[in-house]
């Protein structure tokens, strides 16, 4: 293989992030935008050794999973890359992807539920996050990151998002060219705005612009007046380098800065960084399945990693009583003010800290009571000694959510005993023996749940019981 050679074969699977598989000449080309059984011409763009990554040129032998994308920056964006397969094959290919993670990289031969979904299929997304920039030729731009690249895509609105994406982007422009205002350009760390966030709570919009400097955004506000008639508004500072969008500078040009909703009969308070997933309907149909597999009367919920304490309470509500612990500051606010809000002050705790740091005073608060132990950890995962302390723990489950079905294979091996430490790796376990590995955990169900549409990620909750 050889690059910038036009080759042409048939696409055997899917990767991990969605694109063709196409085996030739003893190695294995990725080419995004294909479908298994479709054959396809492609251009090898990179080789190494025998693997190729290629652009897809044209699909000489269509699936009838093949649709046609709605997006007009479709393939060019870093975000959808699933938009040209059937909903149903959506489905299959993120319980496929869970199983085979699970087999590959945890070593547990286990079967996956059918992924379940919501009824919204686009304008799902509460949460907008676009980095604002400068074209070649000096114009300001507003848009979406290209794969692998913080080159930006400029559009003036997003399929995944709500309606109100294309008015906020507009008001934002407005802002700028009335004001003389630039995007960041990240080279020479120049430019007025880096990024524009936006949640929705319930009807309400909590909308932040993040800058290198502090900036008036009274401008700006009067260009919101003109199409939202509730929301916050707040600057972020952010002058460092990296991919972290928001800095420990805040301020707030509009409003309290926070908003209250509602779930499943939970009043939350939630702030620009407090975590809250980004669809509300998924979000609920994932809520009420943790609640079912872990709330009993007798026992204490410790809810590892629990944001803005929605989870929490709701374990509080079900369970004796629940602790959580988070490690962002205003999400352990926000947590507190739902406590109150809730009545639940004699059953709900919320510490702030790591979870690896705080999770002993929590087991030896709950010292003699049956415990269950949710967890909900960011895309790397739970610490090591994290996954130490839940198999000390003693606790008759553990209900663990994830983003990151690769991530949640290694953390479930580790639990269930199919992966061991070996030093500063980890290794397959030898000695693994389902059901028998006493002190281990064993897996109850698996069940994908798509909080991502159109997208390869998939949001999961397994369950699982002390052996």
């Amino acid at each position: 293989m050889q690059k910038n050679t036009v080759c042409r074969g048939v696409v055997a699977s899917l990767g991990s992030e969605g694109e063709g598989v196409v085996n030739l000449n003893g190695g294995r080309v990725f080419v995004p935008g294909c479908l298994p059984g479709e054959e396809v011409e492609f251009t090898l763009l990179k080789v190494k050794g025998d693997v190729a990554y290629g652009k897809l040129n044209n699909v000489l032998k269509t699936s009838p999973d093949r649709v046609p994308p709605p997006c007009p920056v479709f393939g060019k964006c870093g975000g959808c890359r699933l938009q040209h397969m059937s909903y149903p094959a959506q489905l299959e290919f993120k319980r496929g992807l869970v199983e085979g993670c699970l087999k590959k990289i945890g070593g547990l031969n286990v079967a996956v539920d059918p992924t379940v979904c919501g009824d919204q299929r686009y304008g799902y997304r509460n949460k907008l996050a676009m980095p604002v920039g400068v074209d070649a030729g000096g114009d300001n731009i507003v848009g979406v990151y290209a794969p692998r690249s913080h080159r930006i895509v400029p559009v003036d609105s997003c399929a995944l998002q709500r309606e109100w994406c294309a008015p906020l982007i507009s008001a934002l422009k407005a802002f700028m060219a009335a004001f003389g205002l630039k995007g960041y350009d990240e080279g020479a760390r120049s430019g007025d705005i880096r990024h524009i966030v936006a949640r929705q709570i319930g009807a309400d919009l909590i909308i932040t612009v993040v800058a290198p400097r502090p900036l008036k955004l009274e401008g700006f506000a009067a260009e919101l007046d003109k199409v939202f008639a509730s929301y916050t508004l707040l600057l972020n500072v952010n002058d460092g380098t990296g991919n972290v969008i928001f800095g420990k500078e805040w301020h707030i040009c509009r409003g309290q800065g926070l908003f209250t909703g509602c779930d499943l009969g939970i009043k939350y308070p939630a702030g620009a960084n407090t975590f809250v997933q980004v669809n509300d309907g998924v979000r609920t149909l994932l809520y009420e399945a943790v609640v079912g597999a872990a709330c009993s009367p007798r026992v204490a919920a410790i809810d590892l990693y629990s944001g803005g304490g929605m989870l929490t309470a709701l374990l509080a509500r079900g369970c004796a009583a629940a602790y959580g612990i988070e490690v962002v500051p205003e999400a352990v606010k926000c947590a507190d003010e739902l406590k109150e809000l809730n009545g639940l002050g004699d059953k709900m705790f919320n510490l702030c800290g790591k979870v690896e740091d705080r999770i002993g005073e929590v087991l030896a608060a709950t010292e003699g009571m049956e415990r269950v132990i949710v967890c909900d950890p960011p895309r790397k995962g739970m610490e090591r000694s994290v996954v130490r302390e839940i198999l000390k723990s003693g606790a008759d489950r553990v209900v663990l959510v994830s983003c990151d079905p690769a991530t949640l294979a290694r953390d479930l091996g580790l639990l269930c005993g199919s992966l061991v430490e070996s030093g500063p790796s980890i290794i397959k376990n030898p000695a693994y023996m389902p059901e028998r590995m006493e002190g281990y955990y064993n897996i109850l169900s698996v069940t994908p749940f798509d909080m991502f549409p159109q997208t390869r990620h998939v949001e999961t909750m397994v369950v699982l019981r002390r052996n």
